[in-house]
């Protein structure tokens, strides 16, 4: 017998661990085509792919990295070419991140090898399942927002 919020311990311990599994997928097709990056490198690279011209901060809260790791990470993407950081004229104690022209080009190298990821997956799932899941999700979502 399950005790009390058992079963919505089981839900978070499959989300966390199909979080996972994605990462892994990710990881596994960037190695496969030689990108030269980590899953952490991407999630940055991804979020100035959105909106450039951002905070090392936003960043990091975008991107649920702590400070440190996210320099670490930011210093190796500056090693790639792929980023730079430029004094925000606003606060000059901060710095705005955006993508480098070596940046542009290597997105539009991998995204239409990552955009396959989701093509397959959402082939194999289906549509009627995704948004149902999404839905239920977003339920969960707003529930513990609220608590």
């Amino acid at each position: 017998m399950m005790r009390e919020g058992g079963e919505f311990r089981e839900l978070m311990l499959q989300v966390f661990r199909t979080r996972m599994s994605f990462r892994r997928a990710m990881q596994r097709t960037l190695k496969r085509n030689n990108a030269g990056i980590t899953f952490e490198m991407l999630q940055i690279l991804s979020s100035l792919w959105h909106e450039q011209g951002i905070t090392q901060q936003v960043l990091a809260e975008r991107t649920a990295k702590d400070k440190a790791c996210l320099t670490n990470l930011m210093n190796n993407l500056e090693k790639k070419g792929y980023v730079c950081r430029k004094e925000d004229p606003a606060d000059r104690r901060s710095k705005l991140v955006y993508l480098t022209k070596e940046g542009e080009e290597f997105r539009n190298q991998i995204r239409p090898i990552l955009d396959q990821v989701y093509v397959n997956a959402e082939q194999i799932i289906g549509l009627d399942s995704i948004r149902t899941m999404m839905s239920e999700l977003k339920s969960v979502y707003d529930v513990l927002e609220n608590i």
